[in-house]
């Protein structure tokens, strides 16, 4: 079994003593997230979030300068971003300087750096070096392939994302209750593995490239320390395995998937090889097969009451409702959670992902490419292409939750803890006798808006609305906003409803079923919380 230490064309680990160097030089030089925004500024460090370097470029150059002769600490520090972040092109005596410990021949050993096309005095990085900050250890290093921002020409095939707002969106969604074994399915370069081993006693991360678990490995062991690593026994802590899909852990049952998986719907080409596919992105099946597969396929890897949470893209046929196919991908005995986040048209959708890949860039095939996107699109009626974070667990029984709701509007985040809570919830009403029964609390992030139009004597609209979270908002009755303002702990359920039927002159049954029914759509939401939750 490849151990991927030493992959060609990408980050080697096969030093470790390097690799600590590296990671003394780093810290050293402050090469944090912190540390860059104070460098060069929080305006230049938005627009390097926006993918616009030219205000960091000035302001590290600056920097730089600046510090020349009084400050080495800032100066190292500007020498590493202009390398990593920037693309800056710099001798290497300069590199030996700023990584006292690895050195201008270390960077090169390890393939972070390459000769610029000026005869080899002057060196540029190989490979995309960011800092991260997460919740799984503080400050970390990222390494992936150089976007198309620092490479020109089309991307490479086999080409290794970095951080991108898809592996940020997962890892807020993501449950993070300990488990034992978890799988990161798709690994790239390894961010989700990061977050699971915060976690998980053990992790195995899967990839259909070679060179992005080389990346991954690269990662665990330069951050080996903050990760809670130990170098020299990798496989204690995480699996590294080469394939598609399911197949690299066939027989094996998790306690939690996390996947970003290559969810782009991709047109296929007659004769096409699997090289000739962005393994980042194209699961290389036609349509919105390979999420519609995982979602059937997921829960069989699952043990029971294990959850998986993964990202996909699903086409949406000309008039229909959004959810209608993947309510059909859903298996018996799986509990569910599907939340679009937005919807592209297929042209829309064409030029996003032709960009990414910078496909753009050549004309010829940027025309061939976008024409190829329509009529992949038009020959399954799809109208348009949802977005969106799916939520699955081995249910053991026929699924007791099946909730599919598009929310486009911003969350609170990270999401993750929000679902986890909701479902508790969901669960905690499946298992109680009575919610007449129970005591029940306002959520601390709930408030209660009224409005009603000048001298009325009452309020036409009552909402409520919640501050974190789902931030949901529920229209309610005046007999509702009744129940909600006396949920202090104090009285049942059913002693607010009988409370309430006798001030109101609603002693039926009807009233008191629907009212509880109300009572029981606030609890799912996180409106109102059973009282022992609290």
């Amino acid at each position: 079994m490849m151990n991927f230490a030493s992959v060609p064309d990408a980050p080697q680990s096969t030093d470790q003593d390097m690799l600590n160097r590296l990671a003394a030089d780093l810290r050293a030089a402050s090469y944090t997230v912190d540390g860059v925004a104070t460098l060069i500024g929080p305006d230049a460090y938005a627009a390097l979030d926006r993918d616009q370097a030219v205000p960091a470029l000035l302001a590290a150059r600056a920097a730089r300068e600046d510090a020349a002769e009084e400050d080495e600490a800032t100066g190292q520090l500007a020498v590493v971003v202009l390398l990593f972040l920037l693309g800056e092109a710099l001798p290497g005596q300069t590199l030996d300087t700023a990584f006292p410990g690895t050195g201008a021949a270390g960077l090169r050993a390890l393939g972070l750096v390459e000769e610029h096309d000026d005869g080899g005095t002057h060196l540029r990085a190989a490979v995309d070096l960011r800092p991260y900050s997460s919740d799984t250890g503080g400050d970390l290093w990222v390494a992936s392939d150089l976007g198309s921002r620092l490479r020109p020409g089309v991307l490479r095939a086999d080409h290794v994302l970095g951080i991108g707002q898809a592996s940020l969106t997962l890892a807020r969604f993501a449950a993070r209750t300990p488990v034992e074994r978890a799988l990161d399915l798709g690994t790239g370069c390894g961010i989700q593995t990061y977050h699971l081993l915060a976690h998980s006693d053990h992790v195995t991360a899967t990839d259909l490239s070679a060179r992005a678990l080389a990346v991954t490995r690269f990662n665990l062991l330069l951050n080996a320390k903050a990760l809670d690593i130990d170098p020299a026994n990798l496989e204690e802590r995480v699996s590294l395995r080469q394939g598609s899909l399911l197949e690299p852990v066939a027989g094996e049952t998790f306690d939690q998937v996390v996947s970003n998986p290559p969810f782009v719907i991709t047109p296929r080409i007659p004769g096409e090889a699997v090289e000739d596919q962005f393994t980042y992105r194209d699961g290389g099946l036609p349509g919105d097969d390979i999420v519609s597969t995982l979602i059937r396929t997921l829960p069989s890897v699952l043990v029971p009451g294990g959850t998986a949470q993964l990202l996909g893209n699903w086409e949406i046929p000309d008039g229909a409702a959004w959810h209608a196919r993947i309510a059909g991908w859903l298996p018996e005995h799986t509990d569910a959670w599907v939340v679009q986040r937005e919807q592209l048209t297929p042209t829309h959708y064409a030029e996003t992902w032709l960009r990414d890949a910078a496909e753009n860039r050549d004309p010829a095939r940027f025309a061939d490419r976008f024409g190829a996107y329509l009529s992949d699109f038009e020959s399954r009626n799809a109208g348009s292409i949802g977005f969106g974070m799916v939520w699955l667990r081995n249910a053991g029984s026929p699924a007791a939750l099946r909730r599919l709701e598009e929310i486009t509007y911003e969350l609170d985040q990270p999401i993750g803890p929000h679902v986890g809570a909701a479902v508790a919830r969901h669960d905690w009403l499946g298992q109680i006798g009575n919610l007449a029964d129970e005591h029940l609390l306002v959520a601390e992030d709930v408030t209660e808006e009224r409005h009603q139009r000048p001298g009325a004597e009452h309020p036409g609209v009552i909402l409520l609305r919640q501050g974190a979270g789902f931030r949901r908002t529920n229209l309610l009755t005046t007999e509702l906003a009744g129940f909600v303002s006396a949920c202090d702990g104090d009285l049942t359920a059913g002693q607010i409803i009988g409370a309430l039927a006798a001030l109101l002159e609603r002693n039926d049954d009807g009233f008191r079923a629907d009212l509880l029914g109300d009572v029981r759509n606030l609890v799912e939401e996180g409106f109102l919380v059973p009282a022992l939750m609290s």
